[in-house]
C-alpha cells in the first residue's frame, strides 16, 4: 500500500511539474500559427516516471497527461467540433481523429520513456533513448494527424511569401499526397525535434543526480 501511495504522489507532483514546465514556456515562447510550441523540457517529467515506475505506469501516467492536456487546449477541442475548423461543414470525424492523435495518443506514448531501464546499464543513455523514443513517437502521432486533417494546408505553406525556394520545388515535384505528408513532417517538425534534442540532452544531465534515475518498481 505504501508504495502504491508513494508512486501515485511522486506521479502527480511529476504531472504537476510537466504542466507548470508548459505554462511557464507559454509566456515566452511563442506558440507555432497552427499549434505546437518548443517547452522547457516539459515531458521529460511524464518520461522519468516510466523510469522509476515502468512502461505500463508510464502509460497510464501519460494518459493522465493527455487528458489534462485536453483540458489545456479546452478552446481547441471546443472548437474543433464546431462547423468550419476543418472546412465546410461539421466534421465530427475530423475532431474525433484531433482528439485521439493529437492528444491523446501524443501524450500517452511518452510512457514509453522508461523502456531502456532494463537494457542499457547507463542511465543516462537510457533515459536519454528513452525520451528520443518516447517524444519520437508523439512526432509521428503529429505527423498522422497532419497528414490526416491538415494536407489541404501544403501548398499554401510551401508557397507562402518569405518561404525558402525550396518549398516551390517541392510543390511542383510532389503529388498532392506525399506533399501533404511532408507538410506535416516539416511544420510538426519544427517544434518536435528541438523538443527532441533538447529534451535528450537534459536528461542526460538529470540523471547525473543521485536518485533521480532510481527504479522504483
Amino acid at each position: 500500500m505504501q508504495t502504491k501511495t508513494k508512486r501515485l504522489t511522486e506521479s502527480a507532483m511529476l504531472l504537476a511539474v510537466a504542466i507548470v514546465l508548459e505554462l511557464f514556456s507559454k509566456m515566452f515562447i511563442p506558440e507555432m500559427p497552427f499549434g505546437g510550441q518548443v517547452t522547457l523540457v516539459s515531458m521529460l517529467p511524464v518520461v522519468l516516471i516510466s523510469y522509476r515506475h515502468g512502461v505500463k505506469w508510464g502509460l497510464v501516467a501519460g494518459l493522465g497527461y493527455a487528458l489534462i492536456e485536453m483540458l489545456i487546449g479546452a478552446r481547441t477541442v471546443a472548437a474543433a467540433f464546431q462547423p468550419g475548423y476543418f472546412g465546410d461543414g461539421t466534421m465530427l470525424v475530423n475532431a474525433l481523429i484531433m482528439c485521439v492523435l493529437d492528444y491523446l495518443v501524443a501524450f500517452t506514448v511518452l510512457g514509453l520513456g522508461g523502456m531502456f531501464r532494463d537494457k542499457i546499464k547507463a542511465p543516462g543513455a537510457a533515459l536519454a533513448l528513452g525520451s528520443v523514443v518516447a517524444l519520437g513517437a508523439r512526432y509521428v502521432s503529429h505527423i498522422a494527424s497532419g497528414y490526416i486533417l491538415f494536407s489541404g494546408w501544403a501548398e499554401w505553406f510551401f508557397t507562402q511569401e518569405g518561404f525558402p525556394a525550396w518549398g516551390a520545388t517541392l510543390v511542383e515535384s510532389l503529388s498532392p499526397n506525399m506533399l501533404g505528408f511532408v507538410y506535416s513532417l516539416v511544420y510538426n517538425g519544427m517544434y518536435m525535434v528541438p523538443e527532441i534534442i533538447l529534451t535528450a540532452i537534459v536528461s542526460m544531465f538529470l540523471a547525473r543526480a543521485k536518485g533521480i534515475v532510481t527504479k522504483v518498481s
